[in-house]
This record gives structure tokens, sequence and C-alpha cells, in this order.
């Protein structure tokens, strides 16, 4: 899916995966209790700084804190954008 936003600098657009639906064991989470996801998917990068260049790039798989980013809602989906410092590596 193309998306028509550009992060500015060092920021990156990442859709972040679902949450869990039921545990292991197959008990039902609620919407209450599920924990925000630490995972997604590149989206959109920006052009990087001029002494620092991007190190993700899009469609790269992420791991990110859990306080990480500003959601943000762009043509009906929910987006985390967050700086590139703030994403722990990638798979």
């Amino acid at each position: 899916m193309a998306i028509s936003f550009k992060p500015l600098a060092d920021r990156v657009l990442i859709e972040p995966v679902a949450a869990e639906q039921k545990t292991a064991s197959g008990i039902i989470i609620p919407d209450s209790a599920k924990e925000k996801p630490l995972k997604g998917k590149v989206i959109a990068i920006g052009t990087g700084k001029p002494d620092e260049p991007m190190t993700v790039k899009v469609g790269d798989e992420v791991l990110y804190g859990q306080y990480s980013g500003t959601e943000i809602r762009l043509e009906g989906m929910a987006y985390l954008i967050m700086r590139e410092a703030d994403v722990y590596g990638i798979f």
C-alpha cells in the first residue's frame, strides 16, 4: 500500500503489528488489557541528517520501545512516527 506521507529528517513511519487476541493457552485478551505492540513494519522514512544517514529502510521489521513514538492516523490506519534512534533493532 502506497502512502503519501513523507517523514522529515531522521523520522520513520511504522505500522505496528496487531496486538495478540489471545494467550498461548487460549484465553481471550480484552482490549483494556492488551499491551502496546513493540514490533512493526517500516512504511516510510525521512532523508536522515547530513552527518547520519538512515539505517532502516522501507519494509524492515523493527523493534522499538514501549513508549516510543507518537500515534497518528493516516487514511484510516493507525501508525507510529518516531525518530530512528527510538528503533532498537531490525529483524
